[in-house]
C-alpha cells in the first residue's frame, strides 16, 4: 500500500484528535446555587397605541423595576396586545427595545420630554455600560425581533451589579428607562421595506428635528421615527389597537458570592481613533458609533470571493480586559452571522500552490493553504507552480453568533424573520481578554438583494480577573446548544488535515509519473 510508515501513522492520527477535538465548546448556564436566592418578576409597560403602518419609538422613565442593591440575572421582553396574548412580529415588527439606566434627582419632576438628556438638565444622570461607543449604546439589554428566542441570562455566580448605595450620588435615586421601537405592518404595500425604515415608503425627507436627510441616505432610524407612517395598500382597513411591552426580570439580592461582570457593546459601523497615547484606552479614544448601515446588492457591487455576502468589519481596542462570561450579536432580516475575534498575530507563511508546501510558522503550528478551494486534485495539481508569500492572520474567536430564522405564523416562529440569535457560554475562565488588546469585529448579511438600516452590534459581559471570588468556583452548570464558542485545537486539527493533503499530493505525483507525467519535486 502506498500510504504506510511513520508520516501516514502521525497523519492519521492527527485527524483522528482533529476529529475527536474541534467541537464547539460545552455552553453553561448557570443554576443559582450562590447564596441568594433568585427572584423573578413580570412587568408590563405603558400602553402604546398602533394602526395598519404606523410607528412608535418612545422612551418611557421610570418604568417598574426591582429596587435596592441587587445582581441582575436577565431581561426577557416581547410585545403583547391588551388580552396578554403575544403579538407576531409580521403583524408588530419589534425593532428594537433597550432598557437603560439613570439617576434622577430626589422631588424634580420627571422630564417633559421622554429622551432624557443630561447635557440639557443636570436632575438627570445617564448611566451608561461599560463601553465602548460613548454617545450612544449606552443600555444594559436590549434586542430586536430575536428577543423571544435569544437568552440573556448570567450564570451562577455572576451578576450584573445596580442599585449600589454607595455609587448612586446624595440626592439621586436609581431609575430605569424603556424604549420600544415598533412598526405595525399590517396591510402595508412592502413589509420588508417598512421594517427596514426605507424612507420613500414612510415619504420623509426630514429627520425628526427637522434636518434634511441627504440623498444617498435611503432608509434607516431616521426616516422610520415616532409616528411616522409607512405606505398601506390601497383600501385596506384596520383598527387601531393597545400593546405592551411584557419584560421579565430576574435578579438576585447583592452579597459577596455574586461576581459582578461589565456589560460591553461594540458596533461594527464604529469609526473610532486614538486621541493619545494613553494607557487609559476609554479617555484615549473617540468612537464614533453610527449603529446602523446598507447592504449594497451584490449585483451592484459585482460579485466578490465570497459570494452574495457583505462583510463588514471594524477593530476596536478593549479598554479594560477580563474574561468573558457571555455573548450575542443583534442583526436584522438578511443577516447570517457575526463573529468577535481576538487579538491578531501576523506571520509570514511560504505558501506553494502547486507544491503544497507545508511551512513552520512562529508558534511551530504547520500551516496549509489555497487560494481557492478546488474539488479536483488533478486541476490542483497543474496549478503548483506559483509560489507566493501573504500574511496569514489567527485571530482566536471570542465569540460567533448565529441567527435563526422563523419557518412559521406563530408568535416566536415568523418566517422570514430573526427569531433568535445564539449566544456563547464559555468554560469560567476560558476566554480572555487583555487590557487594550484589539478585537476584530465582523458581521455578515446576505446582499442578494439590498438591505437598509441594518445593525451589525455585538453584546458581551465579562468578569474581572482581579474579582477573587470569581473563576476558580464552579458551581453546577448545565448545557447550552447555543454556545458558539470554539476550543483552540483548531490546530491541531490544521496540521492533521495538512500533512494527510501532502501525502494525498505526493501519491499522485507518484501515480502520475507511472501514468506518464513529469513528476514535481516537494
Amino acid at each position: 500500500m502506498w500510504c504506510r510508515g511513520r508520516l501516514c501513522s502521525l497523519a492519521v492520527l492527527l485527524l483522528l484528535l482533529a476529529a475527536s477535538s474541534v467541537e464547539p465548546s460545552q455552553a453553561l448556564i448557570g443554576k443559582g446555587k450562590g447564596k441568594g436566592k433568585e427572584k423573578s418578576a413580570v412587568f408590563l409597560s405603558p400602553e402604546f397605541v398602533l394602526g395598519p403602518g404606523s410607528v412608535v419609538n418612545s422612551f418611557y422613565q421610570d418604568i417598574d423595576f426591582p429596587r435596592g442593591h441587587i445582581a441582575l440575572k436577565s431581561f426577557d421582553a416581547e410585545v403583547v396586545d391588551d388580552a396578554g396574548l403575544p403579538v407576531p412580529l409580521h403583524q408588530t415588527y419589534l425593532h428594537h427595545w433597550v432598557i437603560e439606566r439613570y439617576y434622577h434627582r430626589t422631588g424634580v419632576e420627571a422630564s417633559k420630554s421622554s429622551f432624557i438628556n443630561e447635557t440639557h438638565n443636570p436632575d438627570f444622570i445617564i448611566v451608561r455600560n461599560s463601553g465602548i461607543c460613548q454617545n450612544t449604546l449606552g443600555q444594559y439589554f436590549g434586542l430586536g425581533s430575536e428577543t423571544r428566542g435569544t437568552i440573556t441570562y448570567a450564570p451562577d455566580p455572576y451578576g450584573i451589579e445596580v442599585g449600589n448605595p454607595d455609587e448612586i450620588p446624595d440626592g439621586y435615586e436609581e431609575k430605569w428607562l424603556l424604549n420600544v421601537h415598533a412598526i405595525d405592518t399590517r396591510g402595508v404595500e412592502d413589509r420588508l421595506g417598512c421594517t427596514e425604515c426605507r424612507c420613500d415608503l414612510y415619504n420623509v425627507t426630514e429627520d425628526e428635528h427637522g434636518y434634511p436627510l441627504s440623498s444617498d441616505y435611503k432608509g434607516g432610524l431616521r426616516c422610520c421615527y415616532d409616528k411616522t407612517q409607512c405606505r398601506v395598500r390601497k383600501g385596506f382597513e384596520g383598527s387601531r389597537r393597545s400593546l405592551y411591552m411584557r419584560y421579565t426580570v430576574k435578579w438576585v439580592d447583592w452579597d459577596s458570592s455574586v461576581v459582578p461582570v461589565k456589560i460591553y457593546i461594540f458596533d461594527v459601523t464604529d469609526t473610532w481613533k486614538r486621541l493619545s497615547a494613553s494607557t487609559d484606552q476609554t479617555a484615549s479614544a473617540k468612537h464614533n458609533c453610527l449603529v446602523e448601515y446598507t447592504v449594497e446588492p451584490c449585483g451592484i457591487t459585482g460579485e466578490t470571493k465570497d459570494g452574495c455576502i457583505d462583510v463588514k468589519r471594524t477593530i476596536v481596542s478593549m479598554p479594560t480586559g477580563g474574561h468573558v462570561i457571555y455573548g450575542v450579536s443583534h442583526q436584522h432580516a438578511g443577516g447570517i452571522g457575526s463573529t468577535l475575534y481576538g487579538e491578531v498575530s501576523k506571520k509570514l507563511i511560504l505558501v506553494a500552490y502547486y507544491t503544497p508546501l507545508i511551512c513552520l510558522s512562529d508558534d511551530l503550528l504547520m500551516v496549509l493553504s489555497f487560494d481557492k478551494m478546488y474539488h479536483d486534485l488533478k486541476t490542483l495539481l497543474k496549478l503548483m507552480w506559483i509560489i507566493r508569500f501573504f500574511m496569514f492572520t489567527d485571530g482566536r474567536i471570542i465569540c460567533s453568533s448565529m441567527p435563526t430564522y422563523g419557518k412559521g405564523m406563530e408568535a416566536g416562529n415568523e418566517a422570514g424573520y430573526i427569531v433568535g440569535m445564539s449566544t456563547c457560554y464559555p468554560q469560567p475562565g476560558s476566554v480572555k481578554i487583555s487590557d487594550g488588546e484589539t478585537l476584530i469585529l465582523e458581521s455578515n448579511y446576505s446582499s442578494s438583494q439590498k438591505h437598509t438600516g441594518v445593525m451589525g452590534l455585538f453584546y458581551i459581559w465579562v468578569a474581572e480577573p482581579s474579582s477573587n471570588r470569581s473563576l476558580l468556583l464552579r458551581s453546577s452548570f448545565d448545557m447550552h446548544a447555543n454556545s458558539k464558542i470554539y476550543n483552540s485545537v483548531w490546530a491541531v486539527a490544521l496540521l492533521g488535515v495538512a500533512i494527510a493533503a501532502a501525502i494525498v499530493v505526493v501519491y499522485l505525483r507518484r501515480k502520475k509519473t507511472e501514468d506518464g507525467y513529469e513528476a514535481l519535486v516537494v
